[in-house]
């Protein structure tokens, strides 16, 4: 063995070794017990960053523990097209370099570059995920927007709108005027921001409002049935007010929505550009005015305002309430949360658009279910199914603090607008000729048939990754084997997102479960618990630091104190520490090696077979079967931070300082070093899913009789 490891002449090269000798696929264990996961799919819209690459090692770890113990295993592999990321990004590239927008260009030629880019991306990622070593299935990898996706899609949104589970219609939504697309609640990301509050005369009434630019559609005036401020105005009466543009009617509403602890107790409503003022006016079916347009312009109902942004006409509006007498007073210092797209940075303005929609609450029949508790033919709702797989604990969550955060979302979950107004991603199988509409997979016979414009939601095609990447629609072998697959583990910042969405599809369009388990794990942040950013400097490029350390330095370090759920401090002191923890492995090897030739020992089996004869020998083996013990236990228990923690403390500490410095001395010398032997031959396989690289150059040079059979890769786990 050489002086030193060197992770640069050895990693590609042993990958290599692995991908061609197909060691990632299912078949290397062909009779053993089925064991799933599919890869949560980066987004094409760059590189790997710190969580993707954790997500990785964690995926790669089970994975790996599975396939050494005798389980059929198979990791897919995939990218997301993330259409809005995506289709931002590039426009934003667009732009900056020939101050074009889509428009100029036109869909077609538009989409084109958006494919190239995604391509790009998607080569780069991949190129990455072999870097850290991820033994995931590559003939299997899938795409969210390829064809097979594509015809997945397609068929869910047939079958759920012949259910009535899908269905169009006018809807308040989250409008980015930037991206000129709609955005899901999820996908909301609220920025505190500290700005005037205003307060006005409103007839008898003073009101606030830190957006006096809706405010022109205001005709009604809202107070709680209970409120005794307000006992002697009855619901519908009018009253005449004084208002921006001159005199109006306002009509009086009672409704229990109103806390009558904030402010005055009284509001004024906007329908049209605020979820809650839209729901108030729905129960009370008044009508709705549009202020604001898509593009963030005021319409002809704010008089001489109209045709000027929101951003300028602030000022102009407080000015004008100021000379009319009705502004009362200014708080500069209003704390509120922002909404911003947290995929493209627009601010949000709610609109009214006709859109596509899932209904969560509508009740259906099942027409397959293998779900316990839920027949075949059961009449359900996709809330109650949601709900039920995991209070029957036919998924768990884990850790399990999050099941009351998931039950929190379900509770309050609202019809899923699916549609976008966006040109990438899949499009809507909708179809329009004058009044007519056809829905369905394939395009509809004839001509003049116009299809939809929008495109679905991204959430609604990663919803079928477990199924679609194994063949669905499609009743394939690896459907019936792989599915449900074993666990989902990602980041618990999209536990709505897909984890939720995922719960949703499948148990729908397959009556099954998409999981047995799911994993959360926490976001990586730098050393001060600061969250990584550019802005900040504070980010770490896992690519950067495996190359300059070593992959299994940098696997190590990222599981060494990922306890599941909370969010882990990382720095680059701890990869080089993990660093002389495998140059420590290979030290070992080394000293064995050496102790070997030096005594006449052959590196094999017969070489190596020993009884143990002293109080050390015994002591050794007892501890390394409990620390056997002890890994199974924690692995199994997805504590991987406390098995890394183990093997870490019984390699060092254990073997390195106490044993070997006892081989040194033992005047049995053949015997431990002997055992020695056969003690790191166990400790290597049991470190070979956390440092796969070093453990199999390891064992290659110095077990070559166990390397001829099969790799360490697919070695036996150690009992």
């Amino acid at each position: 063995m050489d002086k030193a490891y060197d992770h640069s002449k050895t990693e590609e090269r042993i990958y290599k070794m692995w991908e061609d000798g197909k060691y990632f696929t299912p078949e290397v264990n062909p009779n053993g017990k089925p064991y799933s996961i599919v890869l949560p799919p980066p987004n094409v819209t760059g590189t790997l960053h710190i969580g993707h690459a954790l997500m990785l090692v964690i995926e790669d770890i089970l994975i790996r523990y599975h396939r050494m113990k005798g389980f059929k295993t198979v990791w897919i592999p995939g990218t997301d097209h993330a259409a809005i990321a995506t289709q931002s990004k590039v426009e934003a590239i667009l732009y900056k370099k020939e101050e074009k927008t889509r428009f100029d260009l036109g869909r077609e030629e538009f989409l084109k570059k958006v494919e190239d880019f995604a391509k790009e991306s998607h080569d780069t990622i991949v190129n990455q995920v072999r870097k850290v070593g991820a033994s995931v299935d590559w003939g299997r990898e899938a795409y969210t927007l390829d064809e097979k996706r594509n015809l997945a899609v397609r068929t869910a949104f047939v079958r759920m709108y012949e259910d009535g589970l899908i269905y169009r219609g006018e809807t308040i939504v989250n409008w980015d005027p930037k991206l000129q697309t709609t955005v899901s609640d999820d996908e909301i990301e609220w920025k505190e921001e500290t700005t005037p509050l205003y307060y006005f005369k409103y007839g008898p009434f003073v009101m606030s409002t830190a957006r006096p630019e809706t405010k022109f559609g205001d005709k009604f005036v809202v107070m709680h049935p209970k409120d005794k401020r307000y006992k002697d105005y009855k619901e519908g009466q009018k009253i005449d007010v004084e208002w921006i543009e001159g005199k109006i009617t306002a009509t009086v509403i009672k409704d229990e929505a109103i806390d009558m602890e904030f402010g005055t107790g009284a509001m004024t409503i906007t329908p049209w550009h605020d979820r809650t003022d839209f729901e108030i006016a729905k129960r009370h079916n008044l009508p709705f005015s549009q202020i604001i347009d898509f593009n963030g312009k005021l319409l002809p109902i704010a008089g001489e305002f109209s045709g000027l942004h929101i951003k300028k006409v602030r000022p102009l509006i407080i000015e004008k309430l100021k000379e009319k007498g009705l502004l009362v007073k200014v708080d500069e210092k209003y704390v509120h949360n922002l909404a911003t797209n947290y995929r493209g940075g627009g601010v949000i303005e709610p609109q009214v658009k006709k859109q596509w929609l899932v209904d969560v609450n509508k009740e259906f029949e099942m027409e397959q279910s293998e779900i316990e508790g839920i027949k075949s033919g059961s009449v359900v709702t996709l809330k109650k199914l949601m709900k039920h797989v995991v209070e029957e604990s036919q998924i768990t969550i884990m850790p399990s603090n999050f099941i009351k955060t998931y039950y929190h979302w379900i509770d309050n979950l609202r019809d899923w607008c699916i549609s976008r107004q966006i040109w990438y991603g899949h499009r809507v199988p909708v179809w329009y000729k004058g009044e007519e509409m056809y829905v369905g997979i394939n395009a509809p016979k004839g001509e003049e048939w116009e299809q939809d414009s929008d495109t679905l939601d991204t959430w609604f095609s990663s919803g079928l990754w477990t199924f679609s990447t194994l063949g669905w629609p499609e009743k394939t072998e690896d459907l019936k084997i792989f599915h449900p697959t074993s666990v989902l583990e990602t980041g618990y910042d999209i536990l709505f997102f897909w984890v939720a969405r995922m719960i949703l599809m499948t148990t729908y369009l397959l009556g099954q479960v998409p999981f047995r388990k799911v994993l959360l794990h926490g976001l990586v942040r730098d050393a001060n618990k600061q969250k990584m950013s550019k802005s900040k400097g504070n980010v770490i490029d896992p690519l950067d630091i495996s190359q300059k350390y070593g992959t299994d330095a940098l696997r190590i370090a990222l599981i060494f104190s990922t306890a599941a759920g909370n969010d882990i401090p990382m720095s680059e002191d701890k990869v080089k520490g993990m660093k002389f923890f495998v140059n420590k492995l290979w030290n070992i090897g080394r000293f064995i090696e050496m102790q070997a030739e030096e005594n006449n020992l052959s590196l094999d089996r017969e070489g190596m077979s020993y009884k143990p004869s002293g109080d050390k020998e015994e002591e050794i083996l007892k501890k390394a079967k409990g620390a056997i013990s002890d890994i199974n236990k924690n692995i199994e228990a997805f504590q991987l931070h406390l098995a890394a923690q183990t093997l870490y403390d019984f390699t060092w500490h254990t073997v390195a300082d106490e044993y070997i410095e006892y081989v040194k001395v033992s005047e049995n010398k053949k015997q431990s070093i002997a055992v020695l032997y056969n003690i790191f031959l166990e400790i290597l396989k049991l470190l070979h899913p956390f440092a796969p690289f070093v453990t199999e150059e390891i064992y290659q040079r110095l077990y070559p009789e166990e390397a001829k059979k099969k790799p360490l890769i697919i070695a036996s786990w150690p009992k």
